[in-house]
């Protein structure tokens, strides 16, 4: 059976677009795949070439993804051109992964004035090569908090996706595809967006004003809006806690209404439940920057090691000195 058709024609000049996808280890398969993906299904729907694509990465031979799959790339670190669109793409480790070699490629090719851009945690990965320096940018929810520690010259937001200029970014996962839809209207118009959409059976395109995260009423399972309006303020607030009796006199109810609340929706107190907050924030500092453990207690809200030390191992059942190397020794054997 012929492909749908959509009524698009290239006009007498039309080439195609090359898309050059930078394979870091451990990349995540879901972020690329989305990617290749709406590309190979725009040329089906264009009913021509419309866009092609290369594999690559530092020695170009193959990659492993986070799936464990192998992937055998086209070429070494290639000489690109101003049109083409280079995406990097990363995983868990980003940083650890990318290489001298492949940090002066990124910043040689970056010069020549051509799209750039990160899928997943890729966008740290551009940050420290200093290509997002000044520019807009968002990166996968979890590590949010890392970034914004190491990369305070660059205008972090919480999209799904970021276009600043010729930088790209996105949170990993699907957002690919909504990068990649906005990419495809950009150039050959919304009706073959929309088609791509309609293969991929995503019906819920999302912009770069859509956020990455559930609503807080979503992600706790309870709607109840001033229960989501202080945890909402938590959520802002970790490095300077907020007293629950301010949080309390925000949303108009005493102390004791606010521990009533949290103990009948989420079986425990507000101090409890900002603590954990906390907690985990640290959590991810621990695990993905070099901040000493003092900078991490400080950025999460504790103004000693000690207690931030005492109140983790309560949590974590280990000290944030052990977590760390325990995460160090994983990362190594890898």
């Amino acid at each position: 059976m012929p492909a749908p058709r959509t009524t698009f024609q290239p006009g007498p000049m039309a080439k195609p677009r090359r898309f050059v996808f930078a394979l870091l280890p451990g990349f995540s398969l879901l972020s690329f795949s989305a990617a290749v993906e709406a590309l190979r299904i725009a040329n089906r729907m264009a009913g021509w070439p419309a866009y092609e694509w290369v594999l690559t990465g530092d020695g170009g031979d193959t990659v492993t993804c986070s799936a464990g799959a192998v992937f055998k790339l086209d070429c070494d670190l290639p000489e690109l051109t101003r049109d083409d669109t280079l995406l990097l793409c990363g995983g868990i480790d980003a940083l650890g992964g990318a290489t001298k070699r492949m940090m002066n490629w990124l910043r040689r090719e970056a010069r020549r004035g051509l799209r750039v851009g990160g899928l997943c945690t890729a966008s740290a990965v551009l940050a420290r090569a200093g290509l997002l320096d000044g520019r807009r940018a968002t990166i996968h929810w979890e590590n949010q908090d890392s970034f914004a520690e190491e990369f305070d010259e660059v205008v972090l937001t919480k999209s799904v996706f970021v276009i600043d200029g010729n930088r790209l970014s996105t949170a990993g996962g699907t957002a690919s595809i909504d990068l990649m839809l906005k990419l495809i209207a950009d150039e050959h118009g919304e009706e073959l967006a929309n088609a791509v959409a309609d293969q991929l059976i995503y019906s819920a395109i999302r912009t770069d004003q859509d956020t990455q995260r559930l609503s807080v009423p979503t992600r706790i399972g309870v709607r109840h809006p001033k229960l989501s309006q202080v945890i909402h303020m938590m959520e802002q607030n970790i490095e300077e806690p907020i007293s629950p009796a301010l949080l309390a006199k925000q949303v108009g109810m005493s102390t004791r209404q606010l521990e009533r609340l949290f103990r009948r929706y989420l079986n425990r107190s507000p101090k409890r439940y900002y603590m954990e907050l906390r907690l985990q924030k640290a959590r991810n500092l621990l695990m993905q920057t070099d901040m000493s453990v003092i900078n991490v207690a400080l950025a999460c809200g504790f103004a000693s090691p000690s207690h931030f030390s005492k109140c983790y191992r309560a949590h974590y059942q280990t000290t944030p000195y052990r977590e760390r190397g325990s995460q160090a020794a994983k990362l190594a054997e890898q």
